[in-house]
């Protein structure tokens, strides 16, 4: 039956879901609170949104005008936050760069984007250089030069950063506009071709925003988030607007700590003297942190650790329970803005020893509020959530990325049937926590079964002498495919650990039903270091090439 919009007076204010509104709260609630960048730089939440409106007028005076990309190239900082407010207030499209792409992927999703302005720490300075002769449609650059170096460059800058602020004044009317217009834009890296640009809308940010502090403020015991954390991002600001986290914080009011361009003691530091409480990044970042032998001088009891971008190795699990961290994951996908299930354990699951909560805290958890995750077969029928049927992982929420920024049949695919598809297996269990067994293309077939490498790498992880490790498969003339296990051993360990004790410490899970005998590996090498993606993943598509070779 037809129903007709609501009356409207029409002096009423609709209150449009801009990026701009999530300064309101905070600049109203706690204008005291800092933001604090490194030892550098404390401004309050009043003072930054002084600051906002500086850049603001800043890049009017550069002439951005909206619809405009405008790039950011920058270590985390008070910046990069600025940037994230002021660009699409304006109604242009903030880029988010991935300065760890090679030169010619930067400079592909540059001219992709169709970047005019782009904002360069000096520090990256050579890697734009090598690519400025291809530069399309960027045309004018703004330095940030924190060392006073005053580098030199092919580049004609109008300014450095903050002499630029210096000058420009902190009041600025921001427009209001389409709430479903583009706000942001960055570059996704698959296992095959060009990088992919994601895309988001203003609307789509504030209410991923206010879907993470809906599921982390309503955490029933463990995990909860508020506004009396102190936050720090450690994954990077230029991926998936580094979880969202950024935007929920200045929403809510929390304390933000930027660490810029870190060492693992240097983020132990500021953990340790801002009484950060919450931070998040992939299991590498963490496991650098506390494999860092001054790791053992900071009280890390109560801090709060959220896991993505892979799975959470048990080893890695262990290792921080027994430091105090609350540790737990979260899991989504660069399209999925990405939030899209977390793993909050329940008031009795925190009783049980810390062996029995390592694979609870594995788990992907539940959907968070608002998204609509499932497991299908190939007709894309949902699966039970009975703990057995495996399917691949598909979604539904209000701030899923509605395709790839010129890419039409890629979109197309992403979105088959309706369903934002992720290309991971999973299987839901009875008490509706998802458990993330593989990627599609990572998962190990060997003699008609299938093998996880998620698995396998869990319970590697879990040998007192591994490091890290990497489970990949290799083809094999007899079974079609066999597991392939790559480890780095810890400190000391080097020359005592042989092939043959990891084969029986996987033997041991075979004993216990927790793998088959099919997953036990004929090869395990130990190596200096694993390869890793431009975002800290390991790089399983690389790893694969290596040892097939």
């Amino acid at each position: 039956m037809h129903r007709d919009p609501i009356v409207q007076t029409p002096s009423a204010y609709s209150y449009p879901l801009l990026i701009k509104q999530l300064l309101t709260t905070a600049r109203a609630r706690l204008p005291r609170t800092e933001i604090v960048y490194r030892d550098r730089h404390r401004f309050t939440y009043a003072q930054f949104t002084g600051r906002v409106a500086k850049l603001a007028n800043v890049l009017a005076d550069c002439g951005a005008k909206p619809g405009q990309t405008i790039a950011v190239m920058d270590w985390d900082s008070h910046r990069y936050l600025e940037s994230y407010f002021a660009i699409p207030s304006l109604g242009c499209v903030i880029q988010t760069v991935n300065i760890r792409l090679s030169p010619e992927q930067i400079l592909y999703t540059l001219n992709h984007a169709q970047a005019r302005i782009v904002i360069v720490h000096a520090d990256m300075l050579e890697m734009i250089e090598a690519v400025a002769d291809k530069l399309e449609t960027a045309k004018t650059f703004i330095l940030i030069d924190e060392h006073g170096a005053q580098p030199k460059s092919r580049f004609s800058f109008v300014g450095e950063y903050e002499a630029l602020m210096d000058k420009a004044s902190d009041q600025y009317e921001f427009p209001e506009f389409d709430e479903n217009a583009q706000a942001t834009t960055f570059y996704t890296t698959g296992t095959t071709g060009l990088p992919k640009g994601v895309y988001y809308s203003h609307r789509q940010i504030v209410l991923h925003a206010m879907g993470l502090l809906a599921t982390f403020g309503t955490a029933p015991a463990q995990g909860r988030v508020t506004e009396a954390d102190v936050y720090m991002p450690i994954t990077p600001m230029f991926h998936a607007h580094a979880w969202g986290w950024p935007y929920a914080a200045t929403l809510l009011g929390m304390k933000q700590v930027y660490p810029g361009r870190y060492t693992p003691t240097e983020v132990m530091r500021w953990i340790e003297t801002e009484g950060v409480t919450f931070s998040h990044c992939v299991p590498t970042l963490l496991h650098m942190i506390l494999a860092d032998p001054d790791s053992a001088k900071i009280d890390f009891t109560g801090r709060k650790f959220l896991i993505g971008g892979g799975a959470l190795p048990g080893g890695l699990a262990k290792a921080a329970l027994e430091r105090g961290i609350d540790i737990f994951t979260g899991y989504g996908m660069s399209e999925t803005g990405p939030i899209a299930t977390v793993n909050h354990l329940t008031a009795e699951e925190l009783k049980l020893p810390i062996d029995e909560q390592i694979p609870l805290r594995q788990r992907a958890g539940r959907p968070a509020l608002m998204c609509d995750v499932r497991t299908v077969d190939a007709s894309m029928n949902t699966l039970p959530q009975d703990g057995e049927a495996l399917g691949e992982v598909v979604f539904r929420s209000p701030w899923l990325t509605q395709g790839y920024h010129g890419r039409e049949e890629a979109s197309v695919e992403l979105w088959d049937g309706g369903w934002l598809h992720s290309n991971d297996l999973g299987k839901f269990m009875p008490d509706a926590t998802l458990r993330i067994c593989d990627r599609v293309k990572d998962v190990i077939k060997t003699g008609g079964e299938w093998v996880s490498s998620l698995d396998l790498e869990s319970l590697v992880s879990r040998h007192p002498a591994v490091s890290e490790v990497a489970a990949i498969a290799l083809k094999d003339d007899k079974w079609g495919e066999r597991p392939m296990i790559l480890a780095v051993l810890k400190p000391g360990f080097e020359g005592k650990v042989s092939d043959q004790d990891i084969r029986a410490h996987l033997m041991a899970f075979v004993e216990q039903k927790q793998i088959s005998k099919y997953a036990v590996p004929d090869r395990v090498v130990f190596v200096d270091a694993i390869e890793k993606t431009s975002v800290g993943k390991l790089d399983k598509k690389l790893l694969r090439q290596k040892y097939d070779a």
